[in-house]
């Protein structure tokens, strides 16, 4: 069963291609995702990183958390099921004149 990993601390220059090969050396690697900024397309710094199995993904933290890539230490470790958030609603922080 596929084991997917949070990737923080990335520098903003790091690619899809660049993660999937240095965790490859953990175990296959299934899919790699960089977070994006929707307005600017920039990368936020962070990505998912799943692995082949739970097996791998526990050999890729022991290998890569708070280990030097590209010039920064990684913070690597399992990632938490995403968390419901209320839908619709107003942005908020905007001031309305109720004239």
């Amino acid at each position: 069963m596929a084991a997917r990993l949070f990737v923080g601390n990335l520098p903003f220059t790091t690619t899809e291609n660049d993660l999937q090969d240095h965790f490859a050396q953990a175990g296959p690697v299934v899919a790699v995702n960089i977070m994006q900024d929707r307005a600017t397309g920039r990368s936020r710094g962070f990505a998912f990183v799943e692995m082949g199995s739970s097996d791998d993904a526990v050999k890729a933290i022991t290998m890569f958390h708070q280990k030097d890539f590209q010039g920064r230490p990684l913070t690597v470790n399992e990632a938490r099921p995403r968390e419901e958030r209320p839908s619709g609603g107003q942005a908020g922080g905007g001031f309305r004149d109720r004239r």
